[in-house]
């Protein structure tokens, strides 16, 4: 049986995705649809890759967070892997603290130094009705000043 909408030069069966005679096409709009789609999910899989090494470093407190966030920046904006290897690097690595030695080294020196006596409390006055210790202070340079 033969459909009378169809011309009659027209074959029996012509698949669904050829353009129809109103202009609709279903395949156009269906690949429109798929390569947004495939465009977005390409650009969230990209930036979260570039993210990988900041939360690397955000995640275990490393003090170079700063330098990690520069070079992802770095590999974003310029394209250039290396940067992106390096944050990685950076990111996976512990940098050793070399000032903690020097630090540990100073805060022994300063526990074997004397340490200073509060100022004496003169005429029985109570150590809250004293002044405050700028006025103690200003106090004993005073005292520090006449005697010489």
């Amino acid at each position: 049986m033969a459909n009378p909408n169809l011309h009659p030069m027209a074959t029996g069966h012509i698949p669904h995705y050829v353009v129809q005679a109103d202009g609709s096409d279903y395949l156009f709009n269906f690949m429109i649809i798929f390569t947004v789609g495939v465009i977005l999910l390409i650009g969230v899989a990209y930036f979260t890759l570039h993210a990988v090494p900041e939360k690397l470093a955000h995640e275990s407190n490393h003090p170079q967070f700063q330098l990690v966030g520069i070079l992802a920046l770095l590999a974003l904006f310029t394209h250039n892997g290396m940067f992106w290897i390096a944050a990685i690097l950076v990111a996976g690595f512990q940098i050793p603290d070399l000032g903690q030695p020097l630090r540990a080294i100073a805060d022994a020196i300063r526990s074997l130094a004397p340490q200073p006596q509060p100022p004496k409390q003169q005429g029985g006055e109570s150590p809250a009705g004293a002044g405050s210790s700028t006025d103690a202070l200003t106090d004993d340079v005073a005292i520090a000043t006449k005697e010489h």
